[in-house]
């Protein structure tokens, strides 16, 4: 099915698992690998965190092989793969048990019906400690239900205000 309809692009038919933390086809879903452009969280600006006026004073942007998100922070960053979500398909996204048993919680919102692009994936470090995250490796995984009809209003026709997105995107308010 994500071959026939392009679903996922770059796709990896098997699971990547040497040496890296594991990306690709799994048993029933998709493992994501995250991208080398994060944004982390810092108070240097103390700055509030406000969904409907977000400044993006809120944190530092880095590009880097390893990013360190900062005991009890919060980095966001980007998946690798562009998604391109077939009418009768919802997915959820679960972080990856090989980060979440370092107490790394990887949060991403339902991929809605007819929704295309990067995911921007939110990452918490819940630990007192720092936190490396490797980029172009696995962090969540992507599981696939598919409906046996399409949707009656999918992301696309509602005009979703994520539609795709190519780099780590800051909430938006509809205007």
């Amino acid at each position: 099915m994500a071959v026939e309809h392009g679903m996922i692009e770059p796709f990896e038919d098997r699971q990547v698992r040497s040496g890296v933390i594991s990306y690709g086809v799994s048993s029933y879903g998709y493992d994501i690998r995250v991208a080398d452009e994060f944004k982390v969280f810092t108070n240097i600006n103390n700055t509030v965190i406000d969904p409907k006026s977000f400044d993006p004073r809120s944190f530092v942007d880095l590009k880097t092989d390893v990013c360190i998100v900062p005991p009890n922070s919060f980095a966001l960053a980007r998946t690798i793969e562009y998604f391109r979500i077939p009418r009768d398909v919802l997915t959820v996204c679960l972080g990856k048990s090989t980060y979440a048993r370092c107490g790394i919680i990887v949060n991403v919102t339902p991929f809605e019906p007819e929704w295309e692009g990067t995911a921007t994936l939110e990452i918490s470090n819940t630990t007192p400690l720092p936190a490396k995250i490797y980029a172009n490796e696995g962090i969540a995984q992507v599981l696939f239900f598919q409906s046996d009809e399409p949707c009656e209003i999918s992301y696309r026709d509602k005009g979703g205000k994520y539609q795709a997105q190519l780099e780590v995107t800051l909430p938006r308010m509809e205007k």
